[in-house]
Formats: C-alpha cells, structure tokens, sequence
C-alpha cells in the first residue's frame, strides 16, 4: 500500500516552514500592555509562562523532527501523512497556549493545553517508527529514543486529570518533558 518512495528534502523544508508560523503565532498571541504601569506587565505573567513553555515543547518537536529525518532518505505516503497530521496536531499548540494563558492556567484549559501536548507526541512516535521502517539501517528508532518518547506521553497523560486537582502541578508534569529533553541523552 506504501511503496511509493520519495526523498525526503520536500517534507523536511515544509516542516520547518509549519514550526515557524507556529511559534510565530504563539508569540502574536503576547500582548503588550497598553498603560507603563509595571503591575499590568505583572499580570501578563501567565500568558508569557505558557508561551515560554509552548515555545520549549516546539523546540523540543523541531529539534526531535530534525534529528528524526537527517539520516532518512526516503519517504512514502504513510510517513507524509503521519507528518501531516503531527504538523497538526502542533499546529494546536497557539489555541491551546492563548487559552491556558488567557484563563490564569485554570483547571480546564490546563488540561486541554496538556491534551494538545500529548497529541504530538503519540503521532510522533508512529512516525518515528515509519521512518525506520523506510529506512531500515538508516534511521534508527533507538531504544532510548522511544523510551524517552514513551515517558513523555505518560507525564503528558498523568497532566490531564491532575490539571483538575492541581493545574500547578499539571504544568510542572509538561515542565519535567522539557527539561528531559533538554538534558543530554548520556543523562537519559
């Protein structure tokens, strides 16, 4: 059904494009306060903590997104549409950001903000997968690599219910996948 094969140049140049606008309309989404009072700038802080956070968890995605096809050559559809759909799921990201701030991390857009974390993540470790499997020996899908990936989804995913009891607590669940990623692998 997939056997179809392209090179890889086209989705990785048009990937880059999607997580430029993304970040870009996360950061339109921060607006400065009309008055020079430093209070109203304080009062902004939700909104400024939630972009800072989205704009790591994209970093991460990019980051992930550029390791993931640097030794894939080939494509096929499963791996254009799996991509497709994780550029969607992203693409989320802004909405979920603007709500989550707007309403002072709130219960509920909390748990949407982390729902919307996860749903990256779960596509990203199928396209992870799909990329091995066109390039088998090219692109690993390395036991640590997932492992991490897996870890992520789970904090995602423990981030949803606890949104309700501690909307805190939720987001230092999102705050611990940032900074796993950002430790070096030989920490991890």
């Amino acid at each position: 059904m997939f056997d179809k094969l392209y090179g890889s140049e086209r989705i990785r140049g048009f990937s880059d494009g999607m997580f430029g606008v993304i970040i870009t309309i996360m950061v339109l989404d921060l607006k400065a306060p009309e008055s020079s009072d430093p209070h109203d700038l304080l009062r902004l802080w939700p909104t400024f903590l939630a972009y800072v956070l989205s704009f790591m968890q994209a970093a991460i995605y990019w980051v992930n997104h550029h390791a993931l096809f640097k030794d894939a050559e080939k494509v096929d559809d499963r791996v254009l549409w799996l991509n497709l759909l994780m550029l969607f799921a992203l693409s989320l990201m802004p909405f979920a950001t603007a709500y989550m701030g707007n309403n002072n991390a709130s219960s509920f857009p909390t748990a949407v903000y982390a729902f919307v974390m996860l749903l990256p993540a779960l596509v990203f470790d199928s396209l992870h997968r799909a990329i091995a499997h066109v390039n088998p020996g090219e692109a690993k899908a390395t036991g640590k690599a997932m492992l991490k990936g897996w870890i992520a989804m789970a904090l995602y995913v423990a981030a949803i219910p606890m949104a309700f009891v501690s909307p805190a607590v939720a987001l230092l669940l999102v705050f611990t996948v940032a900074v796993m990623y950002f430790l070096p692998t030989t920490y991890f």
